[in-house]
């Protein structure tokens, strides 16, 4: 259980939606630890086994804008109530508290504010801001601005507007933080002020205009995005191109006594980023196009095959043929899948199934009937393991269902059976194991001593293609051949 869920769920007891909604401020509290200059802290009640009342820290962020305080992770420590008076006043009160003068505890003066998290008209958990005022001097016009917006977010936390339901952006590692650049703007769209980076964002775009004062209709080409999440008070996160730049916006409304008023519009410039992943799709696209076009020349090879293999009279050389068709057929299919995945990577278990329909179709008999079982998980191999493996299987599940199970004419009452394939994978190593409940090897002898030419195929391509090993440990009835291989 990941450690979120543990504190809040097993330790301090809260429902599960209540742990979804905290889940989302935590999930978007950094831009209000940069804004803010400060440390945050999460509280929620909770009760030691000895009935004594603590404050248990379930999340910490540091911010990017400013020295941290605490050098320490505080996650998942609780503290005495007396330790923190002002979490047990914001609770109380439900309302915004705030230290008048700073504390010294740490070292360093520490102005704090407990801010109340709100959620379905009930204090669930405190936030506090915590900021070292030693190095306090005259603000700036992007600093006074940044403790404005923090302010204002923090109202909207104890006023349970924020954090912000509904859908999150999804590239997250993407969305433009406060230092990226940011805007201010008002209920109806007009910039109110523009920090440095925010404005060379815009001027990549080829826009050389005068941003404050004006509405973002004059220079944001996707400004109805922008206006309609003003109107509607929820946040939007787009994409803007233009003369090859391309600049993220996300907007976040402010909302006070519930209405909107303003926003603040973070802004990153992500023209490089962009054309990495086109460059990367293009390249993954290259790559499918390469097995895809290895897959067919390899089934031309084998309907070759097929054709020739008509023509001759010796059944030998027929069933050699076939034989033949079976393992450029098998190395096909990894080709296919790769040809059908954005990665270089196989998913193994389709790959087996599809070995299986292959030979269930082509070598059962049907006075014969052979089922087959497939067990375990392989996971995603890559295609220096997937290709030699799928032959190895290829190889292997074609001796069981041609000399496990013998027909009528050899074994006097044709009976069938079953054939295994089981994975089972480890952190360092994959185990296939191939087995059958038919006749088995006969007295005395050994995998070694009746290996054919597939068994030999199999041997080699495990042992010098990917560097495992191959064994038949002995069983009661049947036969078993496991193999084990290291895992890149």
């Amino acid at each position: 259980m990941p450690v979120l869920e543990e504190l809040l769920l097993e330790r301090a007891g809260l429902p599960a939606d209540t742990v979804d909604h905290l889940r989302l401020l935590l999930d978007d509290w950094q831009i209000l630890a940069d804004l803010s200059f400060a440390d945050l802290l999460l509280f929620v009640g909770h009760t030691l086994p000895d009935a004594k009342a603590t404050y248990l820290c379930v999340g910490q962020m540091r911010p990017y804008t400013a020295q941290t305080i605490y050098s320490e992770d505080l996650v998942g420590q609780a503290f005495p109530v007396t330790d923190r008076p002002m979490v047990g006043r914001a609770m109380a009160e439900q309302r915004v508290i705030r230290d008048a003068d700073p504390d010294w505890s740490t070292g360093v003066p520490v102005r704090e504010e407990a801010i109340p998290v709100h959620f379905r008209g009930e204090v669930v958990a405190v936030v506090t801001r915590e900021a070292n005022v030693a190095t306090a001097r005259s603000p700036s016009q992007l600093e006074l601005t940044y403790l404005q917006s923090a302010g204002e977010l923090a109202q909207m936390l104890a006023d349970g507007t924020f954090p912000y339901g509904g859908g999150q952006p999804e590239e997250r590692e993407l969305s433009p933080r406060v230092g990226d650049g940011i805007m201010r703007v008002d209920a109806e769209g007009t910039v109110t002020f523009a920090s440095p980076n925010a404005i060379s964002a815009y001027r990549r775009l080829g826009s050389l205009e005068q941003y404050v004062g004006q509405h973002l209709s004059m220079f944001d080409l996707g400004h109805a995005e922008l206006t309609a999440a003003l109107r509607s008070g929820e946040p939007v996160v787009t994409e803007v191109e233009r003369q090859g730049a391309v600049v993220m916006r996300r907007l976040l409304p402010l909302i006070g006594h519930d209405d909107v008023i303003g926003g603040l519009l973070l802004v990153r410039e992500i023209t490089e980023l962009r054309r990495h992943e086109r460059a990367l799709r293009l390249k993954d696209a290259t790559i499918r196009e390469i097995h895809h076009r290895v897959k067919n020349n390899l089934q031309t090879v084998a309907s070759l095959l097929r054709l020739q293999g008509r023509r001759l009279q010796s059944a030998e050389a027929r069933d050699a043929l076939a034989e033949s068709v079976r393992r450029i057929s098998s190395i096909a299919l990894v080709h296919e899948t790769l040809s059908q995945e954005s990665r270089q990577r196989v998913d193994f278990l389709k790959v087996a199934r599809r070995i299986v329909e292959m030979l269930g179709d082509g070598l059962t008999d049907p006075d014969v009937p052979v089922r087959f079982e497939i067990d375990g998980e392989p996971g995603d191999l890559p295609a220096d393991v997937a290709t030699p493996l799928a032959l190895v299987i290829t190889e292997l599940l074609q001796n069981c269902v041609e000399h496990a199970f013998p027909g009528a004419a050899e074994a006097g009452a044709a009976r069938g059976g079953t054939v295994g394939l089981r994975f089972a994978c480890e952190p360092e190593t994959l185990s296939v194991t191939v087995s059958d409940d038919g006749v088995g090897l006969p007295p005395g002898a050994t995998l070694d001593s009746v290996a054919n030419l597939g068994l030999q195929i199999a041997r080699t391509l495990v042992e010098s293609e990917l560097g495992g090993t191959l064994t038949a440990p002995p069983v009661p009835a049947g036969t078993t051949v496991q193999l084990v291989v290291p895992l890149p």
